[in-house]
């Protein structure tokens, strides 16, 4: 009997405890590590192949899933294009990719940006169908459209855990009725989508999506209005993109967990990274962004910070032309994934001749001036050389115009080695147009690649952050660099300032001088000089002058 009694406790003893894990799972769910994937199956239909990294051909969504991810994000446009980048994403479309997906045991999540193509903070424009119709038919059609989407995924067994009503909408969304402008009506439509969703099963969670998500006065303005006007939404989402904040993400990783912090705790939401990308070409650096990230959602209070997303980290750069994808060119993922795993390690990273670009000597640089990029990069050959492209693109970061560009082997390397710094200047048109007189969220910026002797084969390429040009004679006095001859490295510098004359013409002398104007320091008798021991400096900036062949030539450095 006694034998009986302890068995029964056993048993009680382990119900409990499964009961006590099934509690523990329902109120602390499965962090969400996904990716955006909406070009995947254009990429397959061009005949793309994706590959594990022992070389053997595999479906990307289960190689996402090794990597660590559990959840996939799918855009759904209303009534899009055949184009390869920029259409697709059909609500049929959509529907194929959510079942394959759920197929692979992933969580669901659907983005609609209720429009024909992108839609993101400068362009929220009404699909086509719409376009004529009243605001009172604007609320029909986004409440209908959700309801159908999202019916039509219920019906074949999929049902979203998040939906977006809209995307990136810190200005609004079909534009102009549901601007910002005029948040009424812009709550009704956000409302709309709320009351469809729910309609078809009330246990999705809806989200409502703002780019920079470091920011928390752009952040408290939105969401503030969105409790003045009464907008129903379960979950705050943001995007963070260092790259498109023009800085490295260890400026403004701090900024990104004070604003999760606080929208947790002031409007008493989930809050969610839905967006997130770093250059790939940056792997350790991309990866070190994640996994900064991850923690940072992860250390919200109350287990408030529930998700972070990739967005299209397949999206290989030569498929997409897309900067921030997570795929390398031979078809394999990025080791900067592992930031998802828990088993997976950080990247191996092994010295390839490569060439990374670090900065801009001054940023912004005039019309008919020199943009001076600061490099670092690893040669094995001292025949290898920089191809050099200053190009404007639009919003989505496609290009859009070659402004300038070097020829032939105009920048050899400086000297071969590993993680060599250096720089490179590329003259701007003095036709240029200013930075400030772009429209569309167009930019400019900055493309090395390494390359062996006569195109034999590209070692690495770089893309700069944005570069901004401004009209001639407006910042004063600049950098005076004739012709490209002076070059000068490391910028900014702690010890040694490196300068070399390309020209081969004899240095003269020497100087350099404070932004006051001061000499603090000075050679009449430079000849064969080519470093100069500035430790002894303040932190600040200063101007490097070197006179050869009866010129002055003049860059800025910083001295750290």
């Amino acid at each position: 009997m006694k034998k009986i009694h302890a068995q029964f406790r056993i048993i009680l003893m382990s119900l409990l405890m499964l009961m006590t894990c099934y509690y523990s799972n329902a109120q602390n769910p499965l962090f969400s590590k996904g990716g955006d994937v909406s070009w995947l199956p254009q990429m397959e239909a061009t005949g793309y192949k994706f590959y594990d990294l022992d070389g053997s051909e595999k479906d990307c969504l289960q190689l996402l899933k090794d990597k660590g991810l559990n959840t996939i994000r799918l855009r759904v446009w209303v009534n899009p294009s055949n184009d390869r980048a920029s259409g697709h994403c059909s609500p049929a479309e959509t529907v194929v990719m959510a079942v394959r997906a759920k197929n692979l045991g992933m969580r669901i999540m659907i983005d609609f940006h209720y429009s024909d193509s992108w839609a993101d903070p400068g362009k929220q424009a009404k699909p086509a169908a719409w376009a004529s119709h009243t605001f009172a038919g604007l609320l029909n059609d986004v409440y209908n459209h959700t309801f159908d989407v999202l019916n039509a995924l219920k019906n074949v067994g999929v049902t979203p855990e998040w939906v977006q009503i809209g995307n990136e909408i810190p200005n609004g969304m079909l534009f102009p009725e549901g601007s910002t402008s005029n948040w009424s009506q812009l709550a009704q439509l956000l409302n709309k989508g709320y009351d469809a969703t729910k309609a078809v099963d009330p246990s999705i969670k809806v989200i409502v999506h703002i780019d920079k998500g470091n920011d928390n006065g752009r952040s408290r303005k939105f969401y503030d209005n969105a409790t003045t006007n009464n907008v129903k939404y379960d979950v705050i989402g943001l995007s963070y993109y260092p790259y498109w904040l023009n800085s490295d993400y260890t400026a403004t990783i701090g900024a990104l967990q004070t604003n999760l912090n606080d929208m947790a705790s002031r409007y008493g939401k989930e809050v969610m990274i839905v967006e997130v990308g770093g250059d790939y070409t940056l792997v350790q650096n991309t990866y070190d962004m994640l996994v900064a990230v991850i923690a940072a959602v992860k250390n919200v209070p109350n287990g408030k910070g529930i998700g972070v997303n990739y967005w299209e980290p397949e999206g290989e750069k030569s498929w997409s032309g897309y900067q921030l994808s997570a795929w390398q060119s031979n078809g394999k993922p990025s080791e900067a994934l592992n930031a998802f795993s828990d088993t997976l390690g950080p990247p191996v990273i092994v010295a390839n001749e490569q060439v990374k670009i670090n900065g801009f000597a001054a940023n912004p640089v005039e019309q008919g001036k020199n943009v001076v990029a600061n490099l670092t990069y690893t040669s094995n050959n001292a025949s290898d050389y920089f191809y050099v492209g200053l190009f404007k693109r639009n919003s989505s970061g496609g290009w859009l115009k070659t402004i300038a560009e070097s020829t032939a082997n105009q920048f050899l390397v400086a000297s071969t080695g590993t993680d060599v710094t250096s720089q490179i200047a590329l003259g701007i048109p003095l036709a240029t147009i200013p930075t400030a007189n772009l429209t569309n969220g167009e930019y400019y910026d900055l493309y090395v690649e390494l390359w062996t002797a006569n195109w034999g084969g590209k070692l690495g390429s770089s893309l700069s952050s944005k570069l901004t040009i401004a009209a001639s004679g407006s910042l004063g006095i600049d950098d005076n660099n004739f012709e490209n001859e002076l070059l000068m490295y490391p910028n900014p510098v702690t010890d040694i300032l490196n300068f070399k004359n390309t020209s081969e013409t004899a240095i003269q002398s020497v100087k350099i001088t404070n932004i006051l104007g001061k000499t603090v320091y000075s050679d009449t008798d430079a000849t064969d000089k080519s470093a100069i021991d500035v430790s002894n400096l303040s932190s600040g900036m200063y101007i490097l002058s070197v006179n050869s062949g009866g010129k002055t030539q003049q860059l800025k450095f910083s001295k750290k």
